[in-house]
């Protein structure tokens, strides 16, 4: 077996690459990751430059992981600028370093990908051939972004420092409509929520579902201006370019998703979705107006509906957003793993980090406690359905 830095997801065959993520993560799959290649949202002058670690024996590929070097920490969504600024203060380079996930994606899901999922060896073996890259080409430092649990069990036990933060997740219960979801709200919950559906389509505005290559062009540029017109309103450039929104949809099929908002015939508002069997990502939205409740609608009650309808058990509507808890997301607890090369910050980030993970377990408690439903019925380990502990470690 030997270990190879790749400079592009293409010099690697598609077929063997997917078949190693059997979740069907459509973030990690080989045309995602390819198409942010492509049509230029990483590469030259992002500041995310592709350095895919592979694995190869006489069978193929036996494991991967979709690595970048960075050249800030921009589209990360685990902050470390004040590392970064740790190191300047001393004279030292924190650039460039290496991100293992997913560009500007804040979904969990496998980082270390393997060929037999349950080979602890070569698990480890990836890990390994991380941390000899790292120190072969002068990286400051790794961070395996939203790993899933059994990475960051694996990291951990490598030496890699734990960070955990909180996003809202949705858990599906085996709700059979959107009402009988409603049933499990307080009165005064419910009666909120069903004001905020009633003013949408009070206001005439009805949704349509569309995905893969079904949808128009025309669709595609009118959904990108808008998510473009939300960034824009934040003060930068969205992340990915129209001609990404224009390719997706073919090469993810059914897993791109859009849910489009429609008012007397026109296009007002849309929201953009990946998924697979086992969740669903809400990532984009834009509105060409302000309409009462509608991103709510858009972004959070569509989405709902949809995993109930198919039966998806999880739903990350993204990042940040303590207005989810009331629509029915509770905090999750998101995990992350990094190696630091330097002794010195290895230990210093490692203090800082057991104080920040109290204060983010202090603050999971804290909001949990203003879910609205009557009855929490989550799983009895605390465990969201994927895995996930969504109860503050003690």
């Amino acid at each position: 077996m030997h270990a190879a830095v790749h400079s592009s997801i293409g010099e690697l065959d598609r077929a063997a690459w997917n078949r190693l993520d059997q979740t069907n993560n459509p973030f990690l799959r080989h045309e995602f990751l390819l198409a942010l290649e492509s049509e230029h949202c990483i590469g030259r002058g992002t500041g995310w430059t592709p350095a895919i670690l592979a694995l190869h024996d006489h069978h193929g590929l036996a494991a991967a992981a979709p690595a970048y070097i960075k050249a800030h920490s921009y589209g990360e969504f685990v902050f470390d600028f004040a590392w970064a600024q740790a190191y300047s203060r001393l004279g030292l380079d924190y650039y460039p370093k290496l991100v293992v996930g997913v560009p500007f994606t804040p979904a969990s899901g496998p980082r270390l990908l393997l060929r037999d999922p349950a080979d602890a060896v070569l698990r480890g073996r990836l890990i390994d051939e991380l941390q000899h890259a790292a120190q072969e080409h002068g990286w400051s430092s790794i961070h395996a972004l939203f790993a899933a649990a059994v990475d960051n069990v694996a990291l951990r036990v490598a030496g890699w420092l734990a960070r955990r933060d909180v996003q809202f997740h949705w858990h599906n219960r085996g709700y059979t409509s959107f009402d009988d979801y409603l049933g499990t709200f307080t009165a005064d919950k419910r009666k909120k929520a069903k004001r905020e559906r009633r003013r949408v389509q009070e206001s005439g505005v009805e949704f349509l579902t569309v995905s893969g290559p079904a949808i128009d062009r025309d669709v595609l540029d009118a959904v990108y201006a808008l998510h473009r017109h939300t960034f824009l309103r934040h003060g930068h450039e969205p992340y990915l370019t129209r001609n990404f929104f224009r390719v997706i949809p073919a090469l993810l099929g059914e897993q791109f998703m859009l849910k489009l908002a429609m008012q007397g015939g026109e296009l007002v508002a849309a929201a953009v979705f990946f998924w697979h069997d086992d969740a669903l990502f809400g990532r984009y939205w834009g509105a060409a107006d302000e309409f009462h409740s509608l991103h709510f609608e858009a972004c959070y009650h569509q989405g709902i509906e949809f995993c109930i309808d198919r039966g998806i058990r999880h739903f990350e509507p993204g990042t940040q957003g303590e207005h989810k808890i009331s629509r029915g997301f509770e905090p999750t607890i998101t995990r992350s793993a990094h190696w630091i090369a330097d002794s010195r910050f290895r230990d210093a980030i490692a203090d800082y980090l057991q104080r920040e993970g109290s204060h983010v377990d202090e603050y999971a408690s804290a909001v949990r406690a203003h879910v609205p439903y009557r009855d929490i019925r989550s799983d009895a380990r605390g465990l969201a359905p994927n895995g996930t502990s969504i109860m503050p470690n003690k």
